[in-house]
């Protein structure tokens, strides 16, 4: 018997961020979007747990214990006394190291997939709760749709959304640590004042109305400055989506993806092509969104 979960990326339409906190994590206001490019993880009974992964940049994926979907799985095997015997194979189609939460979504799709497998009966507040002690990315990755995450990202509010919105994403030929990029904002925010970060209200009006006008105006990342300060080269992408028609162009949370904003499926195809013939980055996926979260298939 094996159980596959399919869990979708996400993106960051407002991406917030406070000054350091003691414990070294930063408040947020981070509202995400999950998209229509995902990762599936399939979990069978195993005398060990083991971890495998295909798919592009499956090389750059651990399969150590240190990977989330392991995580998931031990810790979900600990709360309920069990050994986590299984191998959790992850078919991987969300870029690697991208700013788009896909080891988070492999977390959430493990924590799924061994819930159904062993017959834990978890509640939805449990599975959140293991989630968030994950990371700050993961109890998204289960609820997906549209959600304002506070707190470092992991206490979710989820949101109304009135309609599709088109995005294109845009690959770089490498990656970036999300650590490295937080500690690049808290230089470049060295011996000035930083706000309490807040959700915007012209953007949260914009999703729930489907207005992808609206969502252009009012996106924003706070962490783009020092994934720009660290891949300068990603200028180039932002530049060539703009000049291809995107409504609005960004860095995807850290990065290094970056998105843009289209105004429907026709345009996203038209500037994906602009991005492929640019050569200002590595590969190129188009995605709608909101999309639901971690789902048994």
């Amino acid at each position: 018997m094996s159980v596959t979960v399919r869990v979708p990326a996400k993106v960051n339409v407002q991406l917030a961020v406070g000054a350091a906190r003691p414990d070294g994590f930063h408040d947020l206001a981070n509202v995400f979007l999950a998209v229509g490019l995902y990762d599936e993880v399939t979990v069978t009974p195993a005398d060990e747990l083991r971890v495998t992964c295909a798919g592009p940049d499956a090389g750059q994926v651990p399969l150590d214990r240190t990977n989330l979907a392991a995580r998931a799985a031990l810790a979900l095997a600990e709360r309920y006394g069990r050994d986590a015997d299984v191998h959790l194979h992850i078919a991987k189609d969300i870029p690697v190291a991208g700013g788009m939460a896909g080891g988070s979504a492999d977390g959430a799709g493990a924590l799924l997939a061994c819930d159904a497998l062993w017959g834990t009966g978890a509640s939805r507040e449990e599975l959140l709760a293991i989630c968030a002690e994950l990371g700050s990315d993961v109890p998204f990755s289960l609820v997906g749709g549209a959600a304002l995450g506070t707190g470092r990202g992991e206490r979710l509010t989820e949101l109304e959304v009135g309609g599709a919105f088109h995005w294109v994403f845009a690959m770089a030929a490498r990656g970036l640590s999300t650590p490295a990029v937080f500690r690049e904002f808290d230089r470049l925010a060295r011996g000035r004042e930083i706000p309490v970060p807040v959700a915007s209200q012209d953007l949260l009006g914009a999703l729930a109305k489907g207005d992808a006008d609206a969502l252009a105006a009012a996106v924003s990342n706070d962490l783009q400055p020092a994934a720009l300060s660290l891949f300068p080269e990603l200028a180039d992408t932002l530049a060539a989506g703009r000049a291809a028609g995107a409504l609005a162009s960004l860095v995807s949370g850290s990065g290094p993806t970056t998105a843009f904003l289209a105004r429907d499926a026709e345009g996203a195809e038209a500037i994906a092509g602009a991005l492929r013939a640019s050569g200002t980055c590595r590969t190129v996926r188009t995605a709608a969104g909101p999309v639901p979260g971690a789902a048994l298939v």
